[in-house]
């Protein structure tokens, strides 16, 4: 999912659209934060040792493009694309009942 997408949903569907521009940009920020670390901490839970190394040596090397850290992320764990979905939905139902 586009993180800009992301975003938008996040604050249409949390209701804090009609929040003042520059809250709307902190709570984004601190949002966006924690859906990455969240989607982080479970990609990494799927990927087996292998995926893992390989993984940290694309960080390391400091050349992949995000597009190619996707697609690498996408061939290694099954349905990578409902893994984020479902990172940002209990996210935003943890928002919604203010669990967070």
């Amino acid at each position: 999912m586009d993180q800009n997408k992301m975003q938008k949903t996040l604050m249409e569907e949390l209701g804090l659209s009609d929040l003042p521009q520059d809250k709307q940009e902190q709570l984004l920020i601190k949002m966006t934060e924690v859906l990455l670390k969240r989607i982080f901490l479970e990609t990494m839970e799927k990927l087996d040792d292998q995926g893992k190394e390989e993984y940290q040596k694309m960080v390391e090397s400091g050349t992949a493009t995000p597009e190619q850290m996707e697609e690498f992320l996408k061939s290694r764990v099954n349905d990578y694309e409902g893994l984020v979905k479902k990172v940002v939905d209990e996210f935003k139902e943890e928002m919604k009942r203010g669990t967070v």
